[in-house]
């Protein structure tokens, strides 16, 4: 298995990654709106013996206001607050198949090679609906619990960051 630069051919594998994930990372109506996010960030694959797509990483830097998301605005409230550098994940998702083989770990030590130099890598976990098995395999990595936010009723996420 490889991890390796996203390639616009991997992006209907992707979305049915994506959208397999839910609510663990957001939905999205098409690829199309999938690939809006990707462009705006640096994406990583996670692919088998033939190249195909298991999983994948996406990685925003702060600062970008295209990439209309609360959780990234917090991260940049956070990393103003602390006076720190930060590198946000987006989201992680991989398909039902490729669970337990450690490519999540192996898509974070990707992550954090590309965050070498800065002082943290964050990411938010829901926390309503809750993803307890999440917060475990962030916590596995090293991963601590800066903050938490309830932006509706039935939404919530703890964020977490990890130094690089």
């Amino acid at each position: 298995m490889s991890i390796r630069p996203y390639t616009p051919a991997d992006l209907p594998a992707l979305y049915a990654i994506n959208q397999a994930s839910t609510p663990g990372v957001g939905h999205e109506d098409s690829a199309e709106g999938l690939k809006r996010w990707i462009d705006l960030s640096t994406c990583l694959v996670a692919a088998d013996a033939q190249d195909r797509p298991l999983g994948f990483i996406t990685l925003i830097e702060p600062g970008t206001q295209a990439y209309d998301s609360a959780n990234l605005r917090w991260f940049e409230a956070w990393q103003a607050a602390e006076g720190c550098d930060l590198l946000y994940v987006d989201r992680i998702a991989l398909s039902e198949a490729a669970r337990g083989q450690r490519l999540g770990r192996r898509l974070y030590e990707a992550a954090f090679e590309i965050a070498r130099g800065r002082d943290w890598l964050g990411a938010e976990v829901n926390t309503d609906p809750d993803n307890p098995g999440s917060h475990r395999f962030h916590a596995r990595l090293g991963f601590v619990r800066i903050g938490e936010k309830r932006y509706t009723p039935d939404y919530a996420v703890a964020y977490y960051a990890r130094p690089v």
